[in-house]
């Protein structure tokens, strides 16, 4: 008998070694996808968009997975699918085809396709052509704290509004509703205390969970059922998110029409017609009240 709770797909290509040499790797990323959307902020925040290339695959998702369209065309491979990334890298593969995928134009194969590991790589690893070598946001004597920070949230936002939406018991819907919302609280309280989630230092792990607050009154509140309260019913974490959409470069990277699209249109077990909200009305540019950093 199945428990109903959903579990995710390990990432198989965790691959580390790079040559940091302009041109030689391309993300491909999905702009609706949390994941894939840390290594679209960590590449603009580096100063990598002339060095990294970067491919964006359709909103929808059909039974192959990741597309690429006419508005957004493979120029780099010429692939139709994403699973031809895959396919080339591992012949056979089976698994499930995920973005964001960091390919190695030279090899024609995967390097990693696990965005923790990415935005990790992003941040230091290709500093020799980054733009912002002087941002540094995994600091080594900030590290075990972030990756603790990271472990938490992670199991209880960033996977937990998926574990409550994709629950197919009542039961493991509840459990994941109730651990997402009393870390939320968790969080409300922390930046009670403290300007970003490790003191005064802003890392990886504020974006990490910048783009899970991102989605959360668009999408996640009505289709994961994540309901008991929105981003904006959360006075701290909503002036938080507001301040790190307005960190200069990263408005840019939000794109609520791939976003909605994505999980309202391709997710037919949760939302069988298709259809797609025409709100919330969510302001992210008004002021977010907490001062200079």
């Amino acid at each position: 008998m199945t428990s109903g709770a959903f579990v995710r797909q390990a990432s198989k290509f965790r691959g580390r070694e790079i040559d940091p040499v302009a041109g030689r790797y391309h993300l491909y990323v999905s702009l609706a996808c949390p994941w894939a959307h840390r290594t679209v902020i960590l590449r603009r925040l580096k100063g990598l968009e002339n060095a990294i290339g970067m491919t964006v695959v359709d909103p929808l998702r059909d039974e192959r997975g990741w597309r690429f369209g006419r508005f957004h065309p493979d120029l780099v491979n010429g692939w139709t699918y994403l699973s031809e990334a895959y396919e080339a890298t591992e012949p056979g593969f089976d698994g499930r085809i995920s973005v964001p995928v960091l390919w190695d134009t030279h090899e024609g194969v995967i390097v990693n396709n696990e965005s923790a590991d990415i935005i990790e790589m992003l941040n230091a690893d290709f500093d020799p052509i980054a733009g912002r070598r002087d941002l540094d946001l995994y600091p080594e004597d900030l590290r075990a704290e972030i990756d603790e920070l990271n472990a938490w949230i992670y199991d209880d936002v960033n996977n937990g509004v998926y574990k409550a939406g994709f629950a197919t018991t009542q039961e493991a819907y509840a459990e994941a509703a109730a651990a997402l919302f009393a870390t939320l609280d968790d969080l409300e309280e922390r930046l009670a205390r403290q300007r970003w989630l490790v003191g005064d230092r802003l890392t990886e792990a504020d974006w990490r969970l910048f783009t899970t607050l991102l989605r959360f009154d668009a999408v996640y509140v009505g289709h994961f059922k994540c309901n008991l309260r929105r981003l904006v019913d959360f006075p701290r974490l909503w002036a938080y998110a507001r301040e790190l959409y307005q960190t200069p470069g990263v408005a840019g990277t939000v794109h609520f029409d791939h976003i909605k699209n994505h999980y309202y249109g391709s997710h037919r077990t949760i939302n069988p017609t298709g259809i797609v909200p025409l709100g919330p009305i969510v302001d992210w540019s008004a002021p977010h009240g907490r001062g200079a950093a």
